[in-house]
């Protein structure tokens, strides 16, 4: 479960306001990647606040509206399919939650930073493998994240019905693959992720 054993060190440290970000949807084949930057009062205790892969969506929307409600703070921003195909998904990973960075008041001197790679942010970083596991900061912004894409796509279903997005979010399930092969890629589909497309040649 997610601790504040993180952000106590930063803070022992000498830092004075720290962040955690998180971002959701680097696997699939079609829509944008979005990231969350959050703020949390030291010791907040919100119940059942987790790495968002391991709670129900009900769970998550819930979480949504609690986690906005009591942040300090928080950012949510995206990067394009066309960023990603630009930069490749890492790049444009980054830059969606330097983005959500970018959002919050105040600024922070330190950001937790998920995974193992923090590119380009304009102040200090602390990657966290496993992060939205162990940080409040980045288990918040995991929440975002995620509920945040999860809305979108759902949008995006609505102008692309025929290719299913409200059943896999984009990502790439069976389905999907055979929707993208029998109907061609859409203009929300990521180029460099339909490789499987040249192998079916």
């Amino acid at each position: 479960m997610p601790s504040y054993e993180f952000e106590s060190a930063a803070l022992e440290a000498g830092y004075t306001v720290i962040a955690g970000t998180d971002e959701a949807g680097r696997g699939p084949l079609a829509g944008p990647v979005y990231a969350a930057a959050v703020i949390l009062p030291m010791g907040l205790v919100i119940d059942g606040l987790n790495d968002s892969k391991k709670l129900t969506e009900k769970k998550r929307e819930a979480l949504f509206d609690v986690i906005c409600k009591e942040a300090l703070s928080y950012g949510i921003a995206y990067a394009t399919p066309e960023e990603i195909d630009e930069l490749n998904i890492l790049n444009a990973s980054q830059l969606a939650m330097r983005r959500a960075v970018a959002k919050l008041s105040p600024t922070p001197d330190l950001v937790l930073v998920d995974g193992n790679v923090a590119r380009e942010f304009p102040m200090d970083t602390k990657t966290v493998v496993k992060g939205d596991a162990l940080s409040m900061s980045i288990a918040a912004a995991s929440i975002l994240a995620k509920v945040s894409r999860d809305r979108v796509m759902a949008e995006l279903a609505k102008e692309y019905p025929q290719y299913q997005l409200e059943k896999h979010k984009g990502y790439p399930t069976p389905l999907h693959m055979n929707l993208v092969r029998e109907l061609g890629p859409s203009p929300i589909h990521r180029k460099t992720f339909l490789k499987f497309l040249d192998k079916d040649k």
